[in-house]
């Protein structure tokens, strides 16, 4: 793999600043937000294609959470096959949330239990944290982390019979 994807972006992020961000990792062969098309304003998210995969691996492993213009973004390996994400292999939904908890946390957590494609906190209106989705390469670790983590403290929040395997889309 080359190619990460990156999300949580701020609206009016420019490929020269991920450019500029995300050269230090390796050489970079392209980068292209994604953008509406009359506006020009970012979806949010955008594409790097790295030179080498152990630069984009560098990228994922260093650069995760990090805050461009005041929002931390997400990378992820740039899943190319649908399939994979329609499947609902892999998928973990978790809910009842401490309100401490956040991508990263959630991330730095997990991610003993297996290769973690993404993650995200899902908050409502309030910015209360609802539910999360954690998106393991293979269902092995997420029946891992299930099975681990059912009954545990999570910041003092009890997430008992609140970890299910899910058939939910994307993460």
């Amino acid at each position: 793999y080359n190619n990460v994807v990156m999300g949580d972006l701020c609206s009016d992020i420019t490929e020269a600043m991920l450019y500029e961000k995300f050269s230090p990792a390796g050489p970079v062969l392209s980068i292209w937000a994604c953008r509406y098309t009359i506006t020009r304003r970012s979806l949010g998210y955008a594409y790097v294609n790295f030179q080498q995969p152990a630069d984009a691996e560098r990228a994922l492993d260093t650069m995760n959470f990090y805050v461009i213009k005041g929002k931390p973004i997400r990378i992820m390996w740039s899943q190319r096959d649908p399939s994979l994400r329609k499947s609902g292999v892999g998928n973990v939904f978790i809910k009842n949330l401490d309100n401490s908890i956040d991508d990263k946390a959630l991330y730095d957590t997990f991610s003993a239990f297996g290769n973690i494609l993404s993650c995200k906190v899902v908050c409502d209106e309030n910015g209360s944290k609802v539910y999360a989705f954690i998106h393991f390469e293979t269902q092995e670790a997420a029946d891992k982390a299930t099975e681990k983590m059912n009954g545990m403290l999570l910041n003092d929040r009890k997430i008992c019979g609140q970890i299910q395997v899910s058939k939910r889309a994307g993460s």
